[in-house]
């Protein structure tokens, strides 16, 4: 039965990003998350015409990239860490046309070198701690006239005391999965590091459209929400 919250909320439970997600999977795509609205669209713009193309879709949680880019032409791989996720995937029509791998991103990608047109990472990056590695991988799956696109939550957010969360359905307790308390210069110098050129970047806020449409989002109006950035392979000149 559906968990109906009342006017006592129990503490939130923080827990690993991997128990976190899991759990989180069976709500994942519709509990009307702020972030994801405003990044949907850009991403897509930032991805370009995929037809053709060979993607990797690293952290891709419920499918809601990988089984598009599949229906725009491309030839998917899609790696996450949480079995949930997969399974929430895997329910979505069209996703039979995706390859599927279950792995932790700690760990190097088992996937071979400049195979990819287009690597993905989504709503990912604010609870990996070895960034520099990640990016690293990022670099080594590229092909040369490939690019990187990613996304994050703004580290703005965690100034407001928010990081990644939800309710989880079942017993209403607002769960925290474990975040990393990275910086934008984190990010940008993993880039550097990983000889990664910044193609482009650029910092979201929450503006009127989004704030009228989605409540959840009304109070972080005017507030720096998502980061995004496109990185191409050589040194980076930033």
């Amino acid at each position: 039965m559906p968990y109906v919250p009342d006017s006592t909320r129990q503490p939130a439970e923080r827990v690993s990003a991997r128990e976190g997600y899991d759990r989180w999977a069976e709500v994942y795509d519709g509990d009307g998350n702020p972030l994801i609205a405003l990044e949907e669209p850009r991403l897509a713009e930032l991805m370009g015409d995929v037809a053709g193309l060979d993607v990797v879709d690293v952290g891709c949680g419920t499918g809601r990239h990988a089984v598009r880019l599949a229906r725009a032409g491309a030839r998917v791989t899609a790696v996450d860490f949480a079995p949930g996720m997969i399974d929430q995937a895997r329910h979505k029509p069209g996703w039979d046309a995706v390859k599927f791998i279950h792995h932790d991103l700690a760990k190097p990608l088992p996937l071979p070198d400049s195979s990819f047109d287009r690597v993905l990472c989504a709503l990912v990056l604010d609870h990996i701690h070895d960034l520099d590695g990640l990016f690293r991988e990022f670099a080594r799956l590229c092909r040369s006239n490939g690019a990187v696109v990613i996304s994050t939550m703004h580290p703005a957010m965690m100034l407001r005391g928010l990081q990644a969360h939800f309710t989880d359905p079942h017993t209403g307790r607002d769960v925290w999965p474990e975040s990393a308390p990275n910086e934008v210069s984190d990010y940008v110098m993993a880039a550097v590091r990983a000889r990664l050129h910044i193609e482009h970047m650029r910092e979201y806020a929450v503006d009127e459209q989004l704030a009228a449409s989605n409540a959840r989002a009304s109070k972080y109006r005017g507030w720096p929400m998502l980061l995004m950035m496109k990185l191409t392979p050589g040194r980076s000149r930033a």
